[in-house]
Protein backbone atom coordinates (compact mmCIF):
# COMPACT_ATOMS: atom_id res chain seq x y z
CA UNK A 1 0.00 0.00 0.00
CA UNK A 2 2.45 2.42 1.08
CA UNK A 3 6.15 2.28 0.82
CA UNK A 4 9.47 4.60 1.80
CA UNK A 5 12.28 3.41 0.53
CA UNK A 6 15.60 5.11 2.01
CA UNK A 7 13.67 8.62 2.15
CA UNK A 8 15.72 11.20 3.94
CA UNK A 9 15.74 14.86 4.07
CA UNK A 10 18.06 17.38 5.51
CA UNK A 11 16.59 20.88 6.69
CA UNK A 12 20.21 22.01 8.66
CA UNK A 13 20.60 20.74 11.93
CA UNK A 14 18.05 17.97 11.76
CA UNK A 15 18.16 15.38 9.31
CA UNK A 16 15.43 12.47 8.39
CA UNK A 17 17.76 9.59 7.22
CA UNK A 18 17.11 6.34 5.14
CA UNK A 19 13.48 5.89 5.98
CA UNK A 20 12.21 2.61 5.12
CA UNK A 21 8.62 1.82 5.65
CA UNK A 22 5.96 -0.87 4.63
CA UNK A 23 2.28 -0.10 5.20
CA UNK A 24 -0.01 -2.41 4.05
CA UNK A 25 -3.83 -2.06 2.76
CA UNK A 26 -6.60 -1.10 5.60
CA UNK A 27 -3.61 -1.70 8.36
CA UNK A 28 -3.42 0.75 11.12
CA UNK A 29 -0.04 1.93 11.52
CA UNK A 30 1.22 4.27 14.11
CA UNK A 31 4.55 6.47 14.56
CA UNK A 32 6.23 6.60 18.03
CA UNK A 33 8.36 9.34 18.97
CA UNK A 34 8.96 12.43 21.12
CA UNK A 35 8.83 16.00 19.91
CA UNK A 36 11.44 16.97 17.90
CA UNK A 37 11.77 13.26 16.69
CA UNK A 38 10.85 14.72 12.86
CA UNK A 39 6.77 13.09 13.44
CA UNK A 40 5.32 15.84 11.45
CA UNK A 41 7.80 16.43 8.74
CA UNK A 42 7.48 12.32 8.13
CA UNK A 43 4.05 12.71 7.39
CA UNK A 44 4.49 15.99 5.47
CA UNK A 45 7.10 14.16 2.80
CA UNK A 46 4.20 11.49 2.17
CA UNK A 47 1.46 14.60 1.79
CA UNK A 48 3.76 16.52 -0.49
CA UNK A 49 3.88 19.28 1.64
CA UNK A 50 7.84 18.77 1.77
CA UNK A 51 10.00 16.98 -0.89
CA UNK A 52 13.00 14.46 0.30
CA UNK A 53 15.96 15.04 -1.41
CA UNK A 54 16.60 11.21 -2.11
CA UNK A 55 14.45 8.41 -1.75
CA UNK A 56 11.05 7.35 -2.95
CA UNK A 57 7.26 7.01 -1.66
CA UNK A 58 5.48 4.44 -3.55
CA UNK A 59 1.42 4.27 -2.92
CA UNK A 60 -0.09 1.59 -3.94
CA UNK A 61 2.73 0.96 -6.86
CA UNK A 62 2.55 4.42 -8.38
CA UNK A 63 5.70 6.31 -7.30
CA UNK A 64 4.38 9.76 -5.44
CA UNK A 65 7.68 11.07 -4.70
CA UNK A 66 7.61 14.64 -7.14
CA UNK A 67 2.91 14.63 -7.54
CA UNK A 68 1.28 17.64 -6.60
CA UNK A 69 0.08 17.24 -3.32
CA UNK A 70 -4.00 17.29 -4.78
CA UNK A 71 -2.69 14.38 -6.95
CA UNK A 72 -1.57 11.83 -4.12
CA UNK A 73 -4.90 10.49 -2.97
CA UNK A 74 -4.28 10.81 0.47
CA UNK A 75 -5.82 13.04 3.18
CA UNK A 76 -4.29 14.70 6.47
CA UNK A 77 -6.06 15.57 9.87
CA UNK A 78 -3.78 18.40 11.45
CA UNK A 79 -3.16 18.68 15.37
CA UNK A 80 -4.87 22.23 15.23
CA UNK A 81 -7.77 20.91 12.89
CA UNK A 82 -7.61 23.57 10.78
CA UNK A 83 -11.25 24.08 10.34
CA UNK A 84 -12.43 27.58 8.33
CA UNK A 85 -14.23 29.43 11.03
CA UNK A 86 -16.71 31.35 8.53
CA UNK A 87 -18.19 28.16 7.22
CA UNK A 88 -20.78 26.04 8.64
CA UNK A 89 -20.03 22.19 10.02
CA UNK A 90 -21.62 21.28 6.77
CA UNK A 91 -19.70 23.32 4.53
CA UNK A 92 -16.61 22.67 6.01
CA UNK A 93 -17.42 18.93 5.08
CA UNK A 94 -18.02 19.71 1.55
CA UNK A 95 -15.39 22.20 1.22
CA UNK A 96 -13.27 19.31 -0.55
CA UNK A 97 -16.32 18.49 -3.09
CA UNK A 98 -15.87 21.93 -4.64
CA UNK A 99 -15.26 21.96 -8.18
CA UNK A 100 -15.26 18.08 -8.32
CA UNK A 101 -18.31 18.44 -10.89
CA UNK A 102 -20.73 16.88 -8.01
CA UNK A 103 -24.36 18.03 -8.12
CA UNK A 104 -25.89 19.16 -5.38
CA UNK A 105 -27.78 16.60 -4.53
CA UNK A 106 -24.79 14.16 -4.94
CA UNK A 107 -22.72 16.78 -2.70
CA UNK A 108 -25.67 16.05 -0.07
CA UNK A 109 -25.28 12.70 0.04
CA UNK A 110 -22.00 12.14 0.68
CA UNK A 111 -21.60 14.82 3.42
CA UNK A 112 -24.87 13.22 4.89
CA UNK A 113 -22.97 9.49 4.72
CA UNK A 114 -19.59 11.00 6.26
CA UNK A 115 -21.19 13.11 8.57
CA UNK A 116 -23.55 9.54 9.87
CA UNK A 117 -20.22 7.80 10.25
CA UNK A 118 -18.28 10.14 12.46
CA UNK A 119 -21.25 10.83 14.38
CA UNK A 120 -21.93 14.60 14.10
CA UNK A 121 -25.32 14.89 11.42
CA UNK A 122 -26.44 17.11 14.86
CA UNK A 123 -23.55 19.44 14.15
CA UNK A 124 -24.03 19.87 10.51
CA UNK A 125 -25.76 23.51 10.53
CA UNK A 126 -23.36 24.69 13.78
CA UNK A 127 -20.46 27.35 13.06
CA UNK A 128 -17.27 26.20 14.49
CA UNK A 129 -17.18 28.64 17.09
CA UNK A 130 -19.79 26.66 19.00
CA UNK A 131 -18.06 23.22 18.85
CA UNK A 132 -15.75 21.45 22.03
CA UNK A 133 -12.35 20.08 20.74
CA UNK A 134 -13.66 16.54 20.24
CA UNK A 135 -16.30 17.79 18.50
CA UNK A 136 -14.18 20.19 15.92
CA UNK A 137 -11.87 17.03 15.56
CA UNK A 138 -14.68 14.75 14.14
CA UNK A 139 -15.36 17.54 11.66
CA UNK A 140 -11.67 17.64 10.94
CA UNK A 141 -11.97 13.60 10.19
CA UNK A 142 -14.94 14.17 8.28
CA UNK A 143 -13.85 16.79 5.98
CA UNK A 144 -10.92 14.67 4.97
CA UNK A 145 -13.23 11.43 4.25
CA UNK A 146 -14.86 13.34 2.14
CA UNK A 147 -12.55 12.70 -0.93
CA UNK A 148 -12.21 8.78 0.40
CA UNK A 149 -8.06 9.26 0.25
CA UNK A 150 -6.08 6.06 0.09
CA UNK A 151 -4.29 6.96 2.95
CA UNK A 152 -5.31 8.71 5.92
CA UNK A 153 -2.55 11.00 7.84
CA UNK A 154 -3.27 12.16 11.46
CA UNK A 155 -0.90 14.34 13.21
CA UNK A 156 -1.62 14.25 16.91
CA UNK A 157 -4.75 13.99 16.69
CA UNK A 158 -5.51 13.24 20.31
CA UNK A 159 -3.27 15.68 21.79
CA UNK A 160 -5.03 18.91 22.75
CA UNK A 161 -8.10 16.38 24.48
CA UNK A 162 -8.98 15.65 27.81
CA UNK A 163 -9.16 11.97 28.59
CA UNK A 164 -13.19 11.57 27.95
CA UNK A 165 -12.96 12.99 25.16
CA UNK A 166 -9.45 11.17 23.90
CA UNK A 167 -11.94 8.13 24.19
CA UNK A 168 -14.56 8.97 21.99
CA UNK A 169 -12.01 10.30 19.36
CA UNK A 170 -10.85 6.65 19.78
CA UNK A 171 -13.87 4.90 19.07
CA UNK A 172 -14.51 7.04 15.83
CA UNK A 173 -11.26 5.94 14.87
CA UNK A 174 -11.76 2.20 15.33
CA UNK A 175 -15.03 2.82 13.72
CA UNK A 176 -12.96 4.31 10.09
CA UNK A 177 -10.67 1.66 10.45
CA UNK A 178 -12.95 -1.26 10.46
CA UNK A 179 -14.45 0.53 7.67
CA UNK A 180 -11.55 -0.74 5.59
CA UNK A 181 -9.46 2.79 5.49
CA UNK A 182 -5.83 2.29 5.84
CA UNK A 183 -4.49 5.00 8.51
CA UNK A 184 -0.96 5.96 9.03
CA UNK A 185 -0.88 8.08 13.18
CA UNK A 186 2.14 9.63 14.27
CA UNK A 187 1.94 10.28 18.20
CA UNK A 188 4.63 10.91 21.47
CA UNK A 189 1.51 8.85 23.34
CA UNK A 190 2.87 5.19 23.70
CA UNK A 191 -0.33 4.23 25.62
CA UNK A 192 -2.16 5.67 22.52
CA UNK A 193 -0.71 3.00 20.40
CA UNK A 194 -1.35 0.09 22.55
CA UNK A 195 -5.06 0.87 22.50
CA UNK A 196 -5.14 1.82 18.45
CA UNK A 197 -2.41 0.33 16.51
CA UNK A 198 -2.00 -2.73 14.49
CA UNK A 199 1.91 -2.28 13.98
CA UNK A 200 4.43 0.42 15.19
CA UNK A 201 7.43 1.90 13.91
CA UNK A 202 9.30 4.21 16.71
CA UNK A 203 11.21 7.39 15.25
CA UNK A 204 14.49 8.39 17.62
CA UNK A 205 16.59 11.82 15.79
CA UNK A 206 14.53 11.35 12.41
CA UNK A 207 15.76 7.82 12.51
CA UNK A 208 13.64 5.03 12.99
CA UNK A 209 15.28 2.55 15.02
CA UNK A 210 12.31 -0.63 15.97
CA UNK A 211 9.30 -1.96 13.81
CA UNK A 212 6.79 -4.27 15.26
CA UNK A 213 3.38 -4.97 16.51
CA UNK A 214 2.68 -3.07 19.63
CA UNK A 215 3.55 -6.45 21.61
CA UNK A 216 7.09 -6.70 19.83
CA UNK A 217 7.71 -3.30 20.85
CA UNK A 218 6.59 -2.68 24.09
CA UNK A 219 7.71 -6.44 25.09
CA UNK A 220 11.16 -6.86 23.37
CA UNK A 221 12.43 -3.71 23.02
CA UNK A 222 15.57 -3.07 20.84
CA UNK A 223 17.18 -0.12 22.54
CA UNK A 224 17.34 1.43 25.92
CA UNK A 225 15.98 3.91 24.30
CA UNK A 226 12.46 2.36 23.04
CA UNK A 227 12.87 1.26 26.66
CA UNK A 228 12.79 4.51 28.22
CA UNK A 229 10.27 6.12 25.81
CA UNK A 230 7.79 3.25 26.35
CA UNK A 231 8.07 3.88 30.11
CA UNK A 232 8.54 0.19 31.63
CA UNK A 233 8.54 0.30 35.46
CA UNK A 234 11.61 -2.15 35.58
CA UNK A 235 14.41 -0.46 33.58
CA UNK A 236 18.00 -0.77 35.74
CA UNK A 237 21.48 -0.11 34.76
CA UNK A 238 23.49 -2.96 35.30
CA UNK A 239 27.27 -4.73 34.85
CA UNK A 240 27.00 -8.73 33.65
CA UNK A 241 30.45 -9.88 35.60
CA UNK A 242 30.24 -13.83 35.44
CA UNK A 243 28.20 -16.57 34.25
CA UNK A 244 27.83 -20.35 35.61
CA UNK A 245 26.65 -22.43 33.18
CA UNK A 246 23.17 -20.61 31.68
CA UNK A 247 22.52 -18.06 34.56
CA UNK A 248 24.63 -14.84 34.23
CA UNK A 249 24.71 -12.40 36.97
CA UNK A 250 24.01 -8.64 37.18
CA UNK A 251 25.36 -5.89 39.58
CA UNK A 252 22.81 -3.01 39.84
CA UNK A 253 25.17 0.12 39.32
CA UNK A 254 25.28 1.87 42.66
CA UNK A 255 24.59 -1.09 44.30
CA UNK A 256 27.61 -3.15 44.56
CA UNK A 257 26.03 -5.73 47.31
CA UNK A 258 22.40 -6.54 44.64
CA UNK A 259 22.69 -8.97 42.00
CA UNK A 260 20.59 -9.91 40.16
CA UNK A 261 20.45 -13.21 37.93
CA UNK A 262 19.37 -14.13 34.54
CA UNK A 263 19.94 -16.56 31.46
CA UNK A 264 22.23 -15.49 29.02
CA UNK A 265 25.29 -16.12 27.17
CA UNK A 266 26.86 -12.93 27.25
CA UNK A 267 29.56 -13.22 29.87
CA UNK A 268 30.27 -9.57 30.42
CA UNK A 269 29.04 -5.72 29.37
CA UNK A 270 26.97 -2.78 30.34
CA UNK A 271 23.60 -2.26 29.88
CA UNK A 272 20.01 -2.90 31.40
CA UNK A 273 17.58 -5.34 32.97
CA UNK A 274 14.12 -5.16 32.09
CA UNK A 275 11.63 -7.47 34.46
CA UNK A 276 8.20 -6.86 33.49
CA UNK A 277 5.89 -5.97 36.36
CA UNK A 278 3.73 -8.38 36.53
CA UNK A 279 6.28 -11.28 36.35
CA UNK A 280 7.32 -10.08 40.03
CA UNK A 281 5.52 -11.74 43.07
CA UNK A 282 5.51 -9.95 46.43
CA UNK A 283 4.94 -12.50 49.24
CA UNK A 284 4.93 -11.33 53.26
CA UNK A 285 7.70 -14.63 53.48
CA UNK A 286 10.32 -15.79 51.51
CA UNK A 287 8.95 -18.35 49.42
CA UNK A 288 9.97 -21.45 48.54
CA UNK A 289 10.07 -21.41 44.92
CA UNK A 290 11.83 -22.20 41.47
CA UNK A 291 12.28 -18.60 41.00
CA UNK A 292 16.59 -17.59 41.44
CA UNK A 293 15.60 -13.73 42.29
CA UNK A 294 14.39 -13.33 46.16
CA UNK A 295 14.90 -10.17 47.52
CA UNK A 296 13.66 -8.32 50.76
CA UNK A 297 12.06 -4.95 50.70
CA UNK A 298 10.17 -2.16 52.10
CA UNK A 299 7.11 -1.50 50.14
CA UNK A 300 7.47 2.57 48.63
CA UNK A 301 4.41 2.77 47.22
CA UNK A 302 0.92 1.33 46.57
CA UNK A 303 -1.50 3.29 44.03
CA UNK A 304 -3.71 2.08 41.18
CA UNK A 305 -2.74 1.34 37.50
CA UNK A 306 -3.59 0.38 34.14
CA UNK A 307 -3.41 -3.25 34.72
CA UNK A 308 -3.64 -3.48 38.58
CA UNK A 309 -2.54 -2.09 41.36
CA UNK A 310 1.30 -1.18 41.43
CA UNK A 311 3.65 -1.88 44.45
CA UNK A 312 6.61 0.01 44.44
CA UNK A 313 9.19 -1.74 46.49
CA UNK A 314 13.09 -1.21 47.83
CA UNK A 315 15.27 -3.71 47.48
CA UNK A 316 18.11 -1.21 47.39
CA UNK A 317 16.86 -0.02 43.65
CA UNK A 318 12.87 0.68 43.23
CA UNK A 319 11.19 -2.01 41.64
CA UNK A 320 7.57 -2.51 40.67
CA UNK A 321 4.87 -5.21 40.66
CA UNK A 322 1.56 -4.95 39.72
CA UNK A 323 -1.27 -7.06 41.61
CA UNK A 324 -4.91 -7.59 41.77
CA UNK A 325 -6.45 -5.46 43.69
CA UNK A 326 -7.82 -8.94 45.79
CA UNK A 327 -3.84 -9.55 46.32
CA UNK A 328 -3.54 -6.13 47.56
CA UNK A 329 -6.05 -6.19 49.72
CA UNK A 330 -5.66 -9.79 51.28
CA UNK A 331 -1.71 -9.53 51.73
CA UNK A 332 -2.61 -5.94 53.59
CA UNK A 333 0.01 -4.31 51.36
CA UNK A 334 0.77 -0.49 52.32
CA UNK A 335 3.48 2.06 52.62
CA UNK A 336 6.21 1.18 55.21
CA UNK A 337 5.94 -2.43 55.31
CA UNK A 338 8.21 -5.27 54.46
CA UNK A 339 7.84 -7.83 52.12
CA UNK A 340 9.25 -10.27 49.84
CA UNK A 341 9.79 -9.89 45.98
CA UNK A 342 10.56 -12.85 43.72
CA UNK A 343 10.91 -13.38 39.45
CA UNK A 344 12.68 -16.05 37.50
CA UNK A 345 15.83 -15.65 35.90
CA UNK A 346 13.88 -16.15 32.62
CA UNK A 347 11.72 -13.38 33.06
CA UNK A 348 14.54 -11.16 33.18
CA UNK A 349 16.27 -9.75 29.53
CA UNK A 350 19.22 -7.15 29.01
CA UNK A 351 20.31 -4.68 26.68
CA UNK A 352 23.64 -4.15 26.23
CA UNK A 353 24.26 -0.36 25.76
Amino acid sequence: MLELNNVCKNLGKFNLSNLNLKVKKGEYFMILGKSGAGKSLFLELITGMQNPDKGDIILDGINITRKKIQKRQVGMVFQDYAIFPHLSVYNNIGYPLQNKGLSKEKRASVILKIADQISITHLLDQNPGTLSGGELQRVALARVLTLKPKLLLLDEPLVSLDVQLRKDIRTILRKIHQSGQTILHVTHDYEETITLAEKVAILQNGQIIQTGTPSEIFHHPKTSFVAEFIGLKNYIPVNLFKTEEDICQAKVKGHQNLVLCLLNNQSKGNGHLIINAEDITISLDKMSTSAINNFQGVIKEVHPGIKGMEVVVDIGVLMTSIISQKSTKSLDLRKGKAVWLSFKASGVRFIGE
